[in-house]
């Protein structure tokens, strides 16, 4: 990709579960990556649907498929699968973006014409912990089904952002608070005089320091960090979920949940 400058996967067809990228490609093998936060650079392509499929385990090797499309009208769950509606982003200012911000939720649906490259940075410990009341263990493997460009993806226990340099990194000491600017290999190119967040999306999940489930996956704030003496974060508007899918996060908590045992004495 001239763009990017460097290699795009394109992965397309009418039918996601027979139009896919595999890691590892055999369901007998396994990733293994530890690492927390999953990052994913990817793009919808216009006008289209796209599904993406994370098989983890737990720590007590309990397998979990975390789903999440622009396909899906509305968060789902059991014990063993979440699924997550995705929002896809439109170009800053066009009027899909317009049309989302004056939208109490977002605009589920097919990827407007004008969709952004996004760096999604996916939570996974955060993600079992509060849906299913689990310990993250591992990544098992990516399943990545049409429509949708890919450009990498990885795992680190690091918070990248993309949004800084690493002089300014320096500067801001962001080590100390476990933040790093994103790796080369993970990075979209800005041009200069340009700034990173004018020309993609940014979407961590959830959110830093949610207590609280939230029931799409949608862009809700500018970056993990903000770099300037007195930084203003935009904090993410809370997700009022059904009472259908309270009570069943409620029933998985109520079974997950570890019981007293009283010893006979």
């Amino acid at each position: 990709d001239a763009r990017l400058k460097g290699t795009v996967y394109r992965i397309r067809g009418s039918v996601p579960a027979s139009s896919y990228l595999q890691l590892p490609r055999t369901g007998t093998q396994s990733l293994g990556l530890a690492g927390r936060y999953l990052y994913l650079l990817f793009r919808p392509m216009p006008r289209k649907h796209f599904v993406v499929h994370l098989d983890v385990a737990t720590e007590e090797n309990q397998v979990v498929r975390i789903s999440f499309s622009n396909l899906f009208k509305e968060f789902k769950s059991t014990a063993t699968w979440l699924q997550f509606p995705f929002v896809c982003g439109a170009a800053k200012g066009s009027a899909a973006d317009r049309a989302a911000r004056t939208s109490r939720r977002g605009l589920v649906g097919a990827a407007p014409a004008d969709v952004r490259w996004t760096c999604l940075v996916l939570d996974l410990h955060s993600i079992l912990s509060l849906y299913l009341n689990r310990r993250y263990g591992h990544l098992k493997s990516v399943k990545l089904c049409s429509n949708l460009l890919v450009k990498n993806l990885c795992t680190s226990d690091l918070v990248f952002d993309p949004g800084v340099t690493f002089s300014e990194a320096q500067q801001a000491d962001l080590a100390c608070r476990g933040v790093a600017p994103m790796p080369r290999e993970m990075a979209f190119p800005v041009p200069k005089g340009e700034k990173w967040h004018d020309l993609y999306d940014y979407i961590r999940f959830p959110s830093e320091g949610s207590k609280l489930p939230y029931d799409s996956i949608q862009k809700s704030c500018l970056g993990p960090v903000a770099v300037s003496e007195d930084p203003v974060r935009q904090l993410p508007q809370p997700v009022t979920l059904t009472k259908a899918v309270r009570d069943r996060l409620s029933l998985i908590h109520q079974i997950t949940s570890p019981k007293a045992v009283s010893a006979p004495w």
